[in-house]
């Protein structure tokens, strides 16, 4: 009797006419869509905080509030209540179909964003991860995300076409030329992220060096079409990834963690300051502290290997003497082998090569124990500042090119020179004068 009477108390309020009833009917599944919607919220947000504060993912939870993947995926809840409701609505044949796949397919549009907003979420708490800097997946997460683009609009399309999915797959079978061509560097920095993440050839944080591209710094962001490196002005380069695998360029990451750090510089030696070495300068650089030993050793040697020549040793040409260059290379290899900055480990060498019109070029080679750019630049000039500095206590000179100072005092002397040759001329009495 009770569902009787409310059954009559209904149809009293009940209005007659259709348009009305239909009225009635989408206020009350739109209010019927919003109510469930307010419920899903709450019930996801309360169990997902739950779970994931529970099991120690609070950066979850906060990723993917900040990515909007709970909002969306709780706007998928009206729309799929108006799609499932619409039929009950009274009088609304006629746009039943339509409204109701338009309905589906946002629903699925909704599921396919928070989708992304997840995939998002991910890439932003891997990143904050220790493992982000030698491994990138923002590449992998873009292609799932163009994958996602590609299974939605396929499945939105196939609702509102009416046609079954599989139907829209096989057409794209009959585009995949136009495909492959339009998606031509898509597919090109997919194969190259992939190797480059795998085979481990860069990662986020490497200094890398690429003329042809204009790129020298480290590298920022490593993403499936471009890779972004922040030059030494700070200007930023966009390299396509795909160039980075097809094409060569240097990564100094193994020299950072080699710890050791190049020094090759050369130091061009004028060659007329070139000379031996007589006993008295040799006794002379005996107090210098890093030649004692290589002199010692050296003027045995010499004394034996002259001693053997006999008579002949009385021709100075004949005999073995030091030279003021190669002392200079000894004393070199000895300062860096005391160095306490320098590795002594790695390879380490004074060579002279060959002379050129410059000068003789003498090259240091070695490694410093810091790889930090300030702190190379610091030791490395420290080191040619001593050696520099030693050249004149061996009577040696630097090579250097006549600059207009130097044409100006000569012709200076030179000017000089021609007027007190001239006086000296009128000096002289008229019968001695040359003429």
């Amino acid at each position: 009797m009770q569902w009787q009477t409310v059954a009559a108390t209904l149809d009293e309020y009940t209005p007659t006419q259709a348009w009305a009833q239909t009225l009635v009917g989408v206020a009350v599944l739109a209010l019927a869509a919003l109510f469930i919607q307010w419920v899903v919220a709450r019930l996801v947000l309360y169990f997902a905080h739950r779970l994931l504060r529970a099991s120690g993912h609070e950066d979850w939870d906060q990723a993917l509030q900040r990515r909007r993947a709970y909002q969306n995926l709780w706007y998928a809840v009206p729309f799929a209540v108006v799609s499932v409701g619409i039929g009950l609505v009274p009088h609304a044949e006629r746009v039943v179909t339509l409204v109701g796949r338009l309905a589906h397919a946002g629903a699925w549009i909704c599921v396919f964003v928070a989708v992304s907003g997840v995939l998002s979420a991910w890439q932003d708490t891997y990143s904050a991860t220790t493992r982000a800097q030698t491994r990138s997946i923002k590449g992998y997460i873009q292609i799932s995300k163009l994958i996602m683009v590609a299974i939605c609009v396929v499945l939105v399309l196939s609702i509102l076409m009416d046609r079954s999915p599989l139907w829209m797959i096989s057409g794209l079978g009959a585009l995949s030329a136009v495909l492959l061509l339009v998606f031509k560097d898509t597919l090109l920095s997919l194969v190259a992220s992939t190797q480059l993440t795998s085979n481990d050839m860069l990662r986020i944080g490497d200094w890398i060096e690429m003329p042809q591209a204009n790129a020298d710094g480290f590298v920022k962001d490593i993403a499936l079409h471009t890779v972004k490196v922040q030059n030494w002005d700070n200007t930023v380069t966009t390299v396509p990834t795909y160039k980075l695998f097809s094409e060569s360029y240097r990564n100094y990451r193994q020299m950072f963690e080699s710890g050791g750090r190049r020094i090759k510089r050369t130091l061009r030696i004028d060659a007329t300051s070139v000379r031996f070495l007589d006993a008295a300068e040799s006794q002379h650089l005996m107090r210098f502290r890093l030649l004692h030993d290589y002199l010692q050793a050296k003027e045995t040697d010499l004394a034996r290997a002259n001693q053997e020549l006999g008579e002949l040793a009385e021709v100075p040409a004949n005999r073995r003497r030091l030279t003021n260059i190669g002392t200079f290379r000894a004393y070199a290899l000895a300062y860096l082998r005391q160095h306490p900055e320098v590795r002594q480990d790695m390879a380490m060498m004074v060579r002279m090569m060959e002379p050129q019109a410059e000068g003789i070029p003498v090259e240091i080679y070695c490694f410093t124990a810091l790889t930090a750019w300030v702190e190379y630049e610091r030791i490395q000039g420290d080191i040619f500042d001593h050696l520099l500095a030693i050249l004149p206590e061996l009577g040696l000179r630097l090579y250097q090119q006549p600059s207009g100072a130097d044409l100006s005092a000569f012709s200076g002397q030179l000017r000089q020179s021609v007027l007190r040759e001239a006086r000296l001329e009128q000096a002289l009495p008229p019968v001695q004068r040359p003429g």
